[in-house]
């Protein structure tokens, strides 16, 4: 029997798609069927209490969890999202109800036994919920009281070697996609430069020191199977300088039926004959590809890397093997200013250990955001505040027309004095003998 009714969440149960509600109360009957056999850390009926604040936060129309405020454990600053509730008395089970981040491996690999440590342990000392994962990335750990903090981070760092991940004004945890370990596409180690970034910043992960929260995502190709384009301050994305590898007997082979575009990988329907013009070169964004004596070509210096030709035919196009990593920066959700992509700041860089000319790039822009961010700015809307220009400065990149979505629509250019050799006054003098003329 249920605790609380619930008849607001009952309807997100109705509908044809998995529900989250129902997941809860399936984790609140297991918590009251082990009660004989565990002795839980918090409160037996969290999950019940979890749905019956939620209940009301829909009746009512607004949350009813407080400011988390200062709470975390021993030394770091970041880890720890605290949450309390508004209404502890009518659910105890809630009072406290704090989220804990864990820094997922790079990649994402897991195994079981890992995966049941953490588990067992969150069924202990927590609710048993989970998020898998977070936005950023992280294992998420779903409610738990304060006293329980401490125990949690002592064991996953004592037994499982496992730290927390980042959270408030800091870096946060750093993401990969699966990189080479799996993908054929990859153009640099994602792995070894997620893991050695992670490393290299300890200090600015778990110590909160920024104007907000700052994230570095590493995609292995430009098919961003981690989304860093748009939800990362600094994105860092495989890419090639040379030519696509092409085997002309391989696309005959898609042509002739031989070879199944997309891997085969047809959902079940029958897409008829491949049609090379109308399902690869027509749908090419910068028509840099044609049919020339029966042989497919490509204008290499059109192509912006799209991937959509070498995803529907692997077996005949490769990635180029003069490969390194594109850097955008500014990405961002719509929190104080709208949804922003990331801005071209970086077209070719090679990825080579130690890294030093990626870390000499970083923290150039983190010196700047420090001095001039307001608070909860991200680096996306002090680019937007100050221009793309003062980025260039301070991170002494020299200006790319790859790095201008458009021409300019404003005819007015401005000019800084020490850019003019002679300065403004001769600029001036010669207008004016111009049009004196």
């Amino acid at each position: 029997m249920a605790k609380h009714d619930t008849p607001l969440l009952d309807q997100l149960e109705s509908g044809p798609w998995p529900s989250f509600v129902s997941d809860l109360k399936q984790q609140a009957e297991v918590r009251a069927k082990n009660e004989a056999n565990v002795e839980f850390q918090i409160p037996q009926d969290v999950c019940e209490d979890l749905l019956g604040v939620l209940e009301l936060s829909y009746k009512h129309g607004r949350t009813h969890w407080k400011h988390g405020g200062i709470v975390g454990v021993f030394g770091y600053g970041g880890g720890v999202i605290g949450r309390y509730c508004d209404q502890p008395q009518q659910f105890p089970g809630v009072a406290h109800f704090h989220t804990l981040r864990v820094n997922q491996p790079s990649g994402k690999f897991y195994t079981a036994e890992y995966l049941r440590q953490l588990c067992d342990l969150w069924d202990f000392r927590g609710s048993g919920i989970t998020n898998m994962h977070g936005s950023t990335g992280d294992i998420i750990f779903l409610g738990t009281t304060t006293p329980q903090l401490e125990e949690i981070f002592y064991e996953m760092t004592h037994k499982f070697n496992q730290d927390l991940g980042g959270s408030g004004s800091n870096l946060r945890t750093p993401s990969d996609c699966v990189g080479a370990a799996r993908c054929e596409f990859a153009c640099y180690d994602t792995h070894a430069l997620c893991y050695t970034l992670t490393q290299e910043y300890q200090d600015e992960l778990h110590r909160p020191a920024f104007p907000y929260k700052f994230k570095f995502k590493f995609d292995g190709c430009p098919n961003c199977c981690v989304a860093s384009i748009a939800r990362s301050d600094l994105s860092f994305i495989g890419t090639w300088r040379d030519e696509i590898r092409i085997d002309q007997e391989a696309v005959q082979a898609y042509i002739g039926g031989e070879i199944a575009p997309n891997g085969g990988a047809h959902s079940g329907r029958d897409w008829g004959p491949f049609d090379i013009q109308k399902e690869i070169i027509d749908l090419c964004p910068t028509n840099c590809m044609w049919m020339e004596d029966n042989k497919l070509m490509i204008d290499n210096k059109e192509c912006n890397r799209c991937m959509h030709c070498i995803n529907a035919m692997p077996r005949a196009l490769r990635i180029g093997e003069d490969r390194g990593v594109t850097i955008l920066a500014g990405a961002k959700a719509p929190i104080l200013d709208g949804a922003q992509m990331g801005s071209l700041l970086v077209p070719f860089m090679k990825v080579e250990e130690p890294y030093d000319e990626i870390k000499e790039l970083i923290e150039n822009i983190w010196d700047w955001w420090m001095e001039e961010g307001k608070n909860r700015e991200r680096l996306g809307e002090l680019m937007k505040r100050q221009g793309f220009q003062k980025l260039l400065e301070v991170t002494g990149l020299d200006p790319d027309p790859r790095m201008v979505m458009e021409p300019r629509s404003n005819p007015y250019i401005f000019w800084k004095e020490d850019e003019v050799p002679g300065g403004f006054k001769r600029d001036i003098n010669d207008f004016r003998k111009y049009h004196q003329r």
